[in-house]
């Protein structure tokens, strides 16, 4: 059948990206143009992004949008139709797209405005002839699209939201109504009232036709109390609405036979040229040789992301072998309490305080394992490439995490379906506790190298999720 959708998000590589989001905004428009679905992705024209599009043409104008002129820009980057919200006195600001270095505190009005552009091509299209049949919306920055299209136009289109980290919801005072143009008539628990508050986030999943999120566990583990951040009673509400499902990678981007930010490139039938990249890995973070597993960490520096549980169970993996590098940023306490292992492990423990996508590749293509202690996650992507680079995934028990890491018990290695390590419950005695069976299973380097081939045998891509978005998109718009 197929359509037409418009991707509504605050971030999208190439362009721009801050996390996950990125990559799935990203990928999702050539995933489903094989399955007719026709995807343009609006964002807001951040410094330096048009010039990345080149020839642009305009295809929407307002001389009043929350406060100033704007525009929104049509161009191509990579195969992709990009619409670009030109609107100076909401996103030509430095710094990244949400604060410098804390939130901007007209955030909530920045990205309504987003929101309000998404509702208006929604209902009369673009100057091109361009009429979406669904707006699909990612998180919070796009979350009042659907009220939007709900209570302030007259649209035919139907709206998705789809949750990728619930942890954050665009809140702001019940005051700002007027200033983010919502009508007070529905500031009410059944529609935009959030706990006293406004949340956009809320708005979106009271409002839209469908919900999604980024994987089935996740899904699940949203209708509960102590994952739903006082949102569990509406998605229990919404439960026929709502859809789990699990990300992709883009196969030909994070590929380490063709990859060309690694040392050398290997596939499962040339493994042993891995160590290669394992080799100048070691040398890149100023890491010593060791007998043990190189371990690396590619994340935010959180408390969510369980970087305090590895700041307490690391002392005893470098006692029993090991090796780490970390690369990422984040909370100041656990920056510094890296540093200080660091300081204390010379050798043994690299530690890039930042992020820097060629240096990622590079890990995963000298990792041994790359370990994802996180609380709760809602899908990630981290273990899917060390998955596809046999770097061998240690994982909580939780989110995309457990749908996508076979546990390494001793039926899965008889049987040879596992592909890495889970633990739970999700605390540092149970981490400690991966990361030793992390070392006897490295030790025996036959069921390693199964282990290995294992995870670069799954299919990782898009095509199953995008037909599982083409089918709701469908089932909308019949």
């Amino acid at each position: 059948m197929g359509g037409r959708v418009l991707s509504v998000t605050s971030e999208c590589v190439p362009l721009i990206k801050t996390g996950g989001l990125a990559d799935v905004a990203g990928a999702l428009p050539s995933a489903l143009a094989p399955l007719g679905w026709d995807m343009r992705t609006l964002l807001p024209a951040y410094p330096g992004l048009i010039d990345q599009l080149g020839a642009v043409t305009e295809v929407w104008a307002d001389s009043d949008l929350f406060g100033g002129p704007a525009c929104v820009l049509l161009g191509q980057i990579g195969g992709a139709a990009i619409m670009l919200l030109d609107a100076p006195h909401l996103f030509a600001r430095d710094g990244g797209p949400y604060g410098n270095p804390h939130d901007f505190g007209d955030n909530p009005q920045r990205f309504a405005a987003l929101s309000w552009v998404a509702a208006q091509i929604s209902a009369t299209g673009t100057t091109d002839g361009w009429t979406p049949d669904i707006v699909h919306c990612h998180d919070w920055q796009a979350g009042f699209a659907p009220a939007y299209m709900d209570l302030c136009v007259d649209t035919k289109a139907k709206s998705v939201v789809t949750i990728h980290n619930i942890a954050f919801r665009g809140e702001a005072p019940g005051a700002a109504l007027g200033s983010l143009r919502l009508p007070i008539e529905a500031f009410h628990s059944d529609s935009l009232e959030y706990w006293g508050n406004l949340s956009s986030l809320k708005a979106g999943l009271a409002h839209a036709d469908a919900i999604t999120t980024v994987s089935p566990t996740y899904a699940d583990e949203l209708m509960r109390h102590e994952f739903g951040f006082g949102l569990e009673g509406l998605l229990q509400y919404r439960a026929a609405d709502f859809h789990g499902i699990l990300n992709g990678v883009d196969e030909t981007v994070w590929d380490p036979q063709t990859d060309p930010h690694i040392s050398k490139t290997y596939g499962k039938a040339s493994l042993a040229r891995k160590q290669h990249n394992r080799t100048a890995l070691m040398a890149e973070f100023g890491l010593a040789s060791c007998d043990g597993p190189l371990a690396v960490v590619v994340s935010r520096l959180t408390d969510q992301k369980g970087m305090d549980l590895l700041v307490a169970a690391i002392p005893d993996f470098i006692a029993g072998g090991g090796c780490l590098a970390v690369l990422g940023s984040g909370d100041p306490q656990i920056e510094n309490d890296l540093k200080s292992l660091a300081k204390a492990h010379p050798g043994r423990i690299g530690l890039r305080i930042g992020y820097d996508e060629a240096l990622s590749h590079r890990m995963f293509a000298g990792g041994d394992a790359v370990l994802v202690p996180s609380r709760f996650e809602p899908c990630g992507l981290t273990q899917l490439y060390g998955l596809r680079y046999g770097c061998v995934p240690v994982v909580a028990l939780t989110g995309g995490l457990a749908d996508t890491v076979i546990n390494a018990t001793p039926m899965a290695l008889q049987d040879k379906a596992a592909t890495g390590l889970q633990f739970h419950p999700i605390d540092a005695l149970a981490f400690g506790q991966a990361l030793m069976r992390l070392i006897a299973l490295y030790s025996d380097k036959k069921t390693w190298t199964g282990l290995q081939k294992k995870g670069m045998s799954q299919a990782l891509g898009w095509q199953t999720s995008a037909s599982a978005y083409a089918d709701l998109y469908e089932g909308l718009t019949v």
